[in-house]
């Protein structure tokens, strides 16, 4: 009797052990392709980093010929427990580093004059990673220290741009596991308005189809974002019928097309309307990835973007971020024309 019911739990075991494995072949059907570091100094910033910092590439599209980089922020407070924010940065075109130094990171730009080095950073009180565990992502291909390896990869879209996202999230959980369970949002700001809302959809389509690991996506997160070519437009007409503007200052500013009047006219600010601007107008000349590049006055807003360029192609910087030789298209975001200067000579095939 004893023998019988040990064959019978050893059966059982074997059946429970292939079932298990065959799970296990199922929840992990996207390999994980990809290499991260831990970060504790960076080059600009005295002493060690106060907060976990990871950073590295994952492999998606086809072959993972696209090897998009990131960096990840760990949460302040509770990592096991506060939401799981992925950021992508506008343009389209622009490094993530953009949102991190210069909107929701732990970190900012020193705005003082440069002096060849890199340039100096600082803390940011009001960090989201306060409260939520961030991934920064290089994505579409070329942004930031983001490459292909081959000439198909180099191709870019939104429609790409929502696959790839999608595709380096779910990787990016098998390889970090604890974060299984938070709650996901996807976020970012300006061009991201049109690609965010995408991917949230194909996240979710794709936990309805099985995709594994599943994602706990809760929503999206946007700022400023572009939704229609048209929208500024209606940026007037729409705060006056919110009442957030009198009718005396709607009569006064209908049909003006005005600066700020106080702010410093800076270097690469222009006076026609976006769309009737041309690429080769302004910024044929111009290669931000250069750092012999004409900073503009310290007081304009722009400054601090100027610097990040020149922060990000310190070969210091590159090296503590363990970014690959050879990768590393950067533009400093201001008014993202010079990120769609290189969007448009990457997809044109043009030397960048």
């Amino acid at each position: 009797m004893g023998k019988l019911n040990s064959i019978v739990t050893s059966s059982d075991l074997v059946h429970r052990g292939i079932l298990l494995f065959l799970i296990l072949l199922s929840q992990y059907s996207i390999e994980p392709a990809s290499c991260a570091s831990r970060v504790k100094f960076l080059p600009g910033f005295e002493g060690p980093l106060p907060f976990l910092l990871e950073t590295g590439y994952v492999g998606v599209g086809e072959s993972e010929d696209v090897q998009t980089f990131y960096y990840f922020i760990e949460s302040d407070n509770n990592p096991k427990e506060d939401p799981l924010i992925l950021w992508l940065s506008g343009g389209p075109g622009c490094s993530s580093l953009t949102g991190l130094f210069l909107e929701i990171g732990p970190l900012a730009l020193k705005q003082e004059e440069y002096n060849g080095d890199a340039p100096n950073l600082i803390l940011r009180n009001q960090s989201w990673n306060k409260v939520s565990n961030i991934i920064y992502v290089d994505l579409p291909v070329f942004s930031g220290f983001t490459y292909a390896r081959t000439e198909l990869a180099a191709q870019s879209s939104d429609k790409l741009l929502v696959r790839q996202t999608h595709q380096f999230l779910r990787k990016w959980l098998i390889d970090h596991p604890k974060f299984l369970s938070n709650e996901v949002y996807i976020a970012g700001d300006s061009y991201s308005g049109i690609p965010v809302p995408a991917i949230v959809l194909e996240i979710a389509q794709g936990n309805e189809e099985g995709f594994q690991p599943r994602i706990n996506i809760q929503g999206y997160l946007l700022g400023n974002p572009i939704t229609t070519r048209r929208e500024g437009n209606y940026g007037i007409p729409f705060a006056h019928g919110m009442a957030l503007i009198s009718d005396e200052l709607y009569e006064l500013v209908s049909g003006l097309s005005a600066y700020n009047i106080l702010e410093l006219l800076c270097e690469f600010d222009h006076s026609l309307p976006p769309l009737r601007r041309s690429l080769n107008e302004k910024f044929s000349g111009k290669h931000f990835l250069k750092t012999d590049l004409e900073l503009p006055n310290i007081k304009c807003p722009t400054y601090t973007s100027f610097l990040s360029a020149y922060w990000a192609n310190d070969d210091n910087v590159r090296t503590a971020l363990n970014v690959r030789k050879g990768a590393g298209h950067t533009a400093p975001l201001y008014k993202s024309e010079e990120c769609f200067d290189m969007f448009s000579r990457w997809i044109s095939k043009r030397a960048l």
